[in-house]
């Protein structure tokens, strides 16, 4: 896939790709630092020959320091993430001219005819190159690197024909003890290095498709989790098969339902700017409270938050920490006074159910719902609405706030315990505790 064919993603699609391209820009320069370390270690360590007069005018250490000047420039570029494409097909340009001088260099160090240059092994680094630039995900720079190795190797064998004395052979041997060209072997490398370069870039093509889709998928995911609580998204993004309508578990839980008392009145008299400035702290609030005692807010009911506390690990406890986030909750709100509301203290109700629920996907094929459904999730609404009935803040099951008990949680002060009260929507008269 080309920049033309991408033009039609997303702006925060091409921003994430194009920040992951940065990074290989980054990656790719050091690891030219390791080619440049290589070459000089090589240097440093091969014997010169007898005759060669180091007094003069040494083209490698001059290639070596151009190369160095170079990389260093191109590595603060990357980090600075101003790196056009330009100086892209231009680094590529002189890589492979710092290379293939440095190779053609080796006749005169040597103090051998031109031919010398094409038997050197270092030839084998135009791969290296060509390769490097497959970091990027990005084919075109594999192909242009590939063109520029094969016309660059083309014209080193050019310069050898026409600056030889010797004739070209055809006699392998020949061309292997002496300092004779053979066509077809320039012509294997010239060959092979398209050969790569044609492999590579249609493999990078595919990879490329498959770094945009990942890049869609990841950043889809990372929404998702704006939208459902993460514990949620992690469960779909994370499913070893797609979720359908009607997947789901039956698991232990506790219900948490808040709610802020009057709102809708309230709201009736507000500007809508006014409203969702209140919505917008109340949920600050409460999010952070339900997530910090292990809980994951299944939905947002318009003043309503419903969150769940599921009972999974050995050690869970999610009556426990249900009831507890419930006392974290109004003690929060204890005198909320938001600013869009003039200053006016507003009242947060609270209630915690329990019992068995199912956890998982409703809906149809074109839209799914992730929810938790149960007795106890019916049972934690009704409970919200009564408290304003019985004066109270927040209310629980005796059987939920039992359960609580036995799971570790306590309490300073005494909670009020109410037996036989008729609960709207229920047909039994239930036992309730007034938490606060």
């Amino acid at each position: 896939m080309t920049e033309r064919s991408e033009a039609h993603l997303p702006e925060r699609v091409q921003a994430a790709i194009a920040q992951r391209e940065a990074l290989s820009e980054i990656l790719i320069g050091w690891v030219q630092f390791a080619v440049l370390a290589t070459f000089a270690i090589l240097y440093a360590v091969t014997p010169p020959a007898a005759d060669n007069d180091r007094t003069m005018l040494q083209p490698v250490p001059l290639a070596l320091a151009g190369y160095f000047a170079f990389t260093v420039l191109r590595l603060i570029l990357a980090h600075l993430r101003a790196t056009p494409p330009w100086l892209l097909y231009l680094s590529i340009v002189v890589d492979m001219g710092l290379l293939l001088g440095l190779i053609w260099s080796f006749h005169i160090q040597y103090h051998q005819p031109a031919p010398f240059y094409l038997k050197a092994p270092t030839v084998l680094y135009l791969f290296i190159f060509i390769t490097l630039r497959a970091l990027r995900f990005d084919a075109r720079y594999v192909i242009v690197a590939g063109l520029v190795a094969a016309a660059g190797w083309a014209v080193m064998v050019v310069y050898a024909v026409l600056a030889s004395a010797e004739p070209i052979t055809r006699d392998y041997v020949a061309y292997m003890t002496g300092n004779r060209i053979l066509l077809g072997a320039e012509m294997d490398k010239i060959i092979s290095i398209l050969m790569v370069t044609g492999i590579l870039a249609l493999v990078l093509r595919r990879a490329r498709a498959m770094l945009v889709a990942a890049v869609r998928e990841g950043l889809a995911a990372e929404e998702l989790s704006r939208f459902f609580d993460p514990a949620a998204a992690r469960a779909i993004t994370g499913a070893d098969r797609q979720i359908a309508a009607g997947d789901g578990t039956l698991r232990n839980a506790a219900i948490l339902m808040v709610d802020i008392r009057g709102f809708s009145t309230l709201a009736d008299r507000l500007a809508g700017d006014a409203i969702m400035a209140i919505l917008g702290d109340y949920h600050r609030r409460v999010v952070p409270i339900v997530r910090s005692h292990g809980g994951a807010v299944d939905k947002f009911l318009g003043d309503g938050v419903m969150a769940t506390f599921v009972a999974g690990a050995d050690d869970a406890a999610p009556a426990a920490d249900g009831l507890r986030a419930l006392d974290a909750v109004i003690a929060a709100f204890a005198d909320w006074r938001p600013d869009a509301a003039a200053g006016e203290r507003l009242a947060v109700n609270g209630a915690v159910a329990t019992g068995r629920v199912a956890m998982g996907a409703v809906g149809d094929e074109e839209r799914l719902e992730y929810t938790v459904i149960g007795a106890a999730v019916n049972l934690a609404a009704k409970l919200e609405k009564h408290n304003k009935p019985v004066g109270s803040a927040a209310l629980t099951t005796a059987e939920a706030y039992a359960l609580a008990v036995s799971q570790g949680y306590t309490r300073t002060a005494q909670p009020r315990r109410l037996d036989g009260v008729e609960v709207s929507g229920l047909v039994d008269p239930i036992d309730l505790v007034v938490l606060a």
